[in-house]
């Protein structure tokens, strides 16, 4: 998270600096990116980076625009009953799928009312446990939960999170009884795991890194289908649940109905912008990875992964509203 904080500090400074040639390289009105997260977050920082590029290669201001709350659903139906002209996309999360089972109701319907643009990110997370946690590996962890159901608990920063879904993604898999202990953000949760209030959680790869390498947590596993070498010796926890895999995601959607001249060239931007070294290398130091699309790969991604994400909030019942 560091290093993405200080990219995102050196975009703000590109930005302002770049502010007098905005009316040389305007073509219309500004692109803006809705996000659906505060300042200063992964999504926020994903957005202004591919902002960045994108400004460059269409030759027009592309600038950031946050609508936090309710998931990622205020900034989401911003989007939905937007114009489609191209001038008016959403960069969103993982959230976005959860939320079509999460919520009962939803204003806008995540598949017919949006443009799948481009993916831009992949981010993996890990299971942590307390550093004198008794299991030291995954199936050594598998067999300590079963032989004692109940009696282990799970920090989660956030309800109907990527992060909580994983965890009973996990738990339904692998047949295990573990308790959820709810927390208002990530950061109270870590803590708490790191005073060994709590037993364990699924937390980012960008929130884990640095306590594992201090020593004060212990990685057993990654949700990614293969090791990342961010984290030498922690397997796939697929090695041990088999087929087990989860990921945090970031893509680029427009309204439905965007023109097919105007979504190819917005594409085509997207894609750019993922492929510079600048946004690789920020995103790889941190063990996430820079992923761009087609559209048609992304819409079926998202409608597959609503189905993944339905299966596990049937399973949990949980319910936002």
């Amino acid at each position: 998270m560091p290093g993405l904080h200080r990219f995102a500090a050196g975009c703000a400074l590109v930005g302002a600096l770049a502010l007098p040639l905005a009316p040389a390289l305007a073509q219309g009105d500004a692109i803006r990116l809705v996000v659906g997260a505060p300042p200063g977050g992964t999504t926020d920082t994903v957005a202004r980076s591919i902002a960045q590029h994108m400004t460059l290669d269409l030759k027009r201001p592309v600038v950031v625009e946050n609508k936090p709350g309710a998931g990622g659903n205020i900034a989401a139906d911003y989007v939905a009953k937007s114009n489609p002209d191209g001038n008016t996309l959403l960069v969103t999360f993982t959230s976005f799928s959860i939320n079509a089972t999460l919520y009962r109701k939803l204003p806008f319907d995540p598949v017919a009312d949006f443009t799948p643009i481009s993916m831009l990110a992949n981010v993996p997370s890990v299971l942590v446990v307390r550093k004198d946690f008794p299991a030291r590996t995954m199936p050594e962890f598998v067999s300590l939960v079963k032989a004692s159901p109940g009696k282990h608990t799970m920090a989660l920063g956030a309800i109907g999170s990527s992060l909580h879904m994983a965890g009973e993604r996990m738990k339904m898999m692998a047949g295990l009884d573990i308790l959820n202990v709810p927390y208002k953000g990530t950061a109270p949760a870590i803590t708490d795991l790191l005073g060994g209030q709590v037993d364990m959680m699924f937390a980012s790869s960008l929130n884990a890194l640095p306590h594992i390498k201090s020593g004060a947590l212990r990685a057993l596993g990654v949700t990614s289908p293969q090791a990342l070498p961010q984290f030498p010796g922690v397997p796939p926890i697929g090695d041990t649940i088999k087929g087990f895999e989860s990921n945090a995601w970031f893509a680029l959607f427009g309204p439905a109905k965007l023109p097919a001249d105007k979504l190819a060239a917005l594409n085509a931007a997207a894609r750019k912008a993922v492929d510079t070294p600048e946004f690789r290398e920020l995103l790889e130091r941190e063990a996430a990875s820079a992923v761009s699309s087609s559209p048609d790969e992304l819409g079926a991604f998202v409608r597959q992964d609503i189905e993944r994400y339905a299966e596990i909030v049937r399973f949990t019942g949980a319910t936002a509203d």
